[in-house]
């Protein structure tokens, strides 16, 4: 949320962009949207959405138990991660950037790397970072791109976003010292050979297949691990359960389906790993709040 007196607020609806996953990005240039432009993006400070702010104006982002204070002139990139409630305050004229704003499930069904995998929203590398002339130059381009491609219809534009966010993520880890070679535990590396598993399922392209492994037991014994030590292994490194982690993947693939497939509803099923499809739709509802059909 963001405190200030009698803002309004123009953001786009989130049905209003979605990519073709079934996910959600919206790049969007602060001064569109209201005289205290900051403001604009109040809404999208919910669980879901995570953030990249290229911003500048007299402020303060509130962070968990940290303050940042941004003077009139300068320009700061800011990323805000999902799971860290903030909020920004406006203490003189305007302010005025850019941010882009997207779900979990906009990033490509191919890769098992999540947003919380990345360093600059996992708290392994700066969150906000103060930028030089030069910096800020590099970082407008690219949000100039975003907005440029967002309005296009090349019908794979939602790659190329995706694409535009990993070069700003990377622009922003290029900033920092380098950081001495950590090595793996063995924490990390089953992690690393669970998610590598799973993304190994996806994404299916036939209605005859149907993923092998769909419960916490079946990585467990493939890896080779008690699933009571997998569980607390996860939990401990990406703070999510293996099953959470599994039906995380497994919504995002029905999403998916329903949306861009003519499949049935009980082939989405049936491949997904459902023995009824009115399990199937009992979950779907539980982790979306849609029923399949309703989405569909």
């Amino acid at each position: 949320m963001l405190e200030h007196h009698s803002i309004k607020t123009y953001a786009p609806e989130v049905s209003d962009r979605n990519d073709n996953t079934g996910g959600y990005f919206v790049a969007v240039q602060l001064k569109d949207f209201s005289e205290q432009s900051v403001a604009a993006t109040a809404m999208y400070s919910r669980k879901d959405f995570y953030k990249i702010s290229l911003i500048t104006g007299q402020s303060t982002y509130h962070v968990q138990d940290r303050s940042y204070h941004f003077s009139a002139g300068g320009w700061a990139l800011v990323f805000s991660n999902r799971d860290h409630p903030y909020r920004w305050e406006v203490h003189e004229g305007t302010c005025n950037g850019y941010a882009c704003m997207f779900t979990e499930d906009f990033l490509p069904l191919h890769t098992h790397i999540r947003p919380a995998d990345w360093p600059v929203f996992n708290g392994q590398a700066q969150a906000v970072i103060r930028l030089t002339d030069k910096d800020r130059a590099f970082f407008e381009n690219i949000f100039r791109k975003m907005l440029e491609e967002q309005s296009s219809a090349y019908a794979q534009k939602y790659d190329l976003l995706f694409l535009y966010v990993m070069e700003c993520i990377h622009g922003a880890l290029k900033l920092e010292p380098e950081a001495a070679p950590q090595s793996q535990t063995a924490a990390t590396r089953l992690t690393d050979a669970f998610k590598t598993l799973l993304a190994s399922q996806f994404p299916l392209a036939y209605p005859h297949q149907q993923i092998v492994l769909r419960t916490p037991q079946d990585y467990a014994d493939r890896l080779a691990v008690h699933t009571n030590y997998l569980n607390r292994v996860l939990k401990e490194v990406t703070g999510r359960t293996t099953s959470q982690l599994i039906n995380e993947r497994v919504m995002q693939e029905a999403r998916a389906l329903l949306l861009h497939s003519n499949w049935t509803i009980s082939q989405i099923s049936s491949s997904l790993g459902f023995e009824e499809s009115t399990h199937f739709a009992r979950a779907f509802r539980a982790s979306t709040g849609q029923t399949p059909s309703s989405l569909r």
